[in-house]
């Protein structure tokens, strides 16, 4: 109705062009480099300051497991961890369960003191 039938032929036998294709590939690479920049690369960096902040625990370091904050008594092995809670409550937790660990600044120090 609104192409001529000979319009539509030649454009339905115009092969693609190769500038078409590097536009594609150009695009496509393009939407990957910032999906890696916005969402990949934060991820493993947040991964590796867990991984760094759960192999810093010592003896004595504050930690948080489920909402509770005891103090680390004893290292058992490389996954395990005895906290202490209260006076008396230890318990034996694994090292990948602490959600956050509190580390001692002067000015907590401080505040607390």
């Amino acid at each position: 109705m609104f192409i001529s039938p000979a319009l539509a032929q030649t454009a339905a036998q115009t092969p693609g062009t190769a500038g078409d294709a590097t536009w594609m590939v150009a695009q496509l690479l393009l939407i990957i480099g910032i999906v890696y920049l916005l969402l990949i690369r934060p991820q493993m960096k947040r991964a590796r300051q867990r991984e760094m902040e759960l192999n810093a625990i010592i003896v004595g370091t504050r930690v948080i497991v489920a909402g509770l904050v005891g103090k680390v008594s004893e290292i058992v092995d490389d996954k395990t961890l005895k906290v202490r809670f209260s006076d008396g409550v230890d318990l034996t937790v694994l090292r990948s369960y602490v959600s956050q660990v509190v580390f001692e600044t002067p000015a907590n120090a401080q505040k607390k003191g």
